[in-house]
């Protein structure tokens, strides 16, 4: 459906976009993760044709795409700040797009009440636009988006100016949307629960290059960097040498405790590595298993089922633990605990000649912990 074909893009004497390629499928939600100046919303702009490609090739059902002006290409797009028409009503927003093709008026009357409906806005299509909410407003600009049927529907950050209610509502809104359009739906957003929520695949963007490609479960399970690991989900880093494979596993020393992770692609004994655990994957107290490490509780969040725990080891380690459990007095702060995980419940990745700082600055990481 879209291919990204060795894209670069260059500003003045810059690279911002290196050697990108990606296939989008025919009805696949797509969304493209990563934090402000990764190169996503670029992305973004050269398929739709606001901006030419430096290098490469962006196609459409196998049809170059180079040099064909935006308004020639079978895509739509709905933008953070909406670009709705102040002076107009619902209805003549959502119909300007057909009135300047010169579409027939009953043809366009037809099309702006299927598409209103379908954002459950038609009771709404004499309102001036200052009269609407964010989130209605948010609909109308993709109701005007959706009436002259593209085959690609593009949404550069759509709900990052509402508020969380908000924001759940019109996650809904738009997987039932692109359900029952069965277009194809590429999304950008900095917002990794967005992300995980909604796509069918996810491309993690940083500096410019695609980090990984793949769904959501395969993201949060297999990540393919320590970068990636600390922006999808939340996780615990820690530098460390592989001093010994035994069946397996890589033997780990980093500077606080000795562990083991399953033996994966650039171990080999003396190379540095990132261990990454989920704080799921963490134990606390009198669990089965050998202790990793011993700590004391520093902070807490009690949230209902879950309960949210850093525990600190010294001065330069905290780690931070999600513990299920319904009991306010469970693990006060203080308290001396042992700190458990499984093997196969940690992965181990080649530390990148890029410092752990500078890649977590670029993702804009959620790093838990390290050292």
């Amino acid at each position: 459906m879209i291919g990204l074909h060795g894209v670069t893009k260059n500003f003045a004497h810059t690279q911002v976009i290196r050697e990108f390629s990606l296939d989008i499928y025919q009805g696949e939600f797509v969304t493209l993760l990563g934090a402000s100046g990764s190169g996503k919303t670029t992305i973004l702009r050269m398929i739709a044709g606001f901006e030419e490609v430096s290098g490469g090739r962006v196609t459409i059902d196998g049809v170059d795409m180079t040099g064909l002006p935006a308004n020639l290409r079978p895509v739509n797009s709905v933008f953070q700040n909406y670009a709705l028409f102040p002076h107009l009503n619902v209805y003549d927003n959502v119909a300007f797009g057909l009135r300047i093709k010169k579409f027939p008026e009953k043809l366009i009357k037809e099309r702006v009440r299927e598409s209103l409906n379908m954002v459950g806005l038609d009771a709404f299509a004499t309102r001036r636009i200052r009269q609407l909410s964010g989130g209605q407003q948010q609909r109308v600009a993709i109701a005007r988006a959706i009436i002259n049927r593209p085959k690609v529907l593009l949404l550069d950050e759509p709900l990052s100016a509402l508020d969380l209610k908000l924001r759940k509502e019109m996650q809904l809104e738009l997987k039932r949307l692109h359900r029952e359009l069965g277009i194809t739906f590429v999304y950008v957003t900095h917002d990794q629960e967005e992300a995980m929520s909604m796509s069918d695949r996810i491309g993690v963007l940083a500096h410019g290059e695609l980090l990984q490609y793949a769904s959501p479960e395969e993201l949060y399970a297999n990540p393919a960097s320590a970068a990636v690991a600390s922006f999808v989900g939340e996780t615990n880093l820690f530098d460390g040498t592989v001093v010994d494979i035994v069946k397996g596993y890589s033997v780990i020393q980093t500077r606080h405790f000795l562990t083991k992770a399953p033996v994966a692609e650039g171990h080999a004994v003396g190379s540095a590595v990132v261990l990454s655990v989920r704080p799921e994957a963490i134990r606390l107290g009198d669990s089965v298993g050998a202790p990793i490490c011993r700590g004391i509780i520093m902070e807490r969040i009690f949230a209902g089922s879950l309960i949210r725990i850093w525990v600190r080891v010294d001065e330069a380690l905290t780690i931070q633990c999600l513990i299920h459990g319904t009991r306010n007095d469970e693990f006060p702060i203080g308290e001396e605990v042992d700190v458990i995980w499984e093997p196969n419940h940690s992965l181990a990745f080649p530390k990148e000649i890029k410092s752990l700082s500078e890649d977590s600055q670029l993702l804009g990481s959620n790093e838990s912990a390290g050292q």
